[in-house]
């Protein structure tokens, strides 16, 4: 699942739509992972769900998983967009 991940997250953050892709590991539990992405725009989501890194790891890394993938929408606050 790391290493896919990885493999994912280096090819979206050449997406012009995609700010910031982290990769984090549970340091208690090294099975657990939060993947947290910044997107420019609100079509970037879709548009990174299109690409064939994406589509690659989600259909590699979907037997592994223990439980269904969440999402999670958060607004910005800091720091401002511009800055990105």
């Amino acid at each position: 699942f790391r290493e896919a991940t990885i493999e994912n997250a280096r090819h979206s953050v050449q997406e012009p739509g995609i700010a910031r892709f982290d990769v984090l590991q549970d340091s208690g539990d090294p099975c657990r992972f939060v993947l947290v992405e910044v997107y420019r725009d609100a079509d970037a989501p879709a548009a990174h769900k299109q690409t064939a890194h994406y589509q690659r790891w989600r259909d590699t890394v979907e037997p592994m998983m223990a439980e269904p993938r969440a999402s999670v929408r958060y607004s910005n606050v800091f720091p401002p967009e511009e800055g990105w």
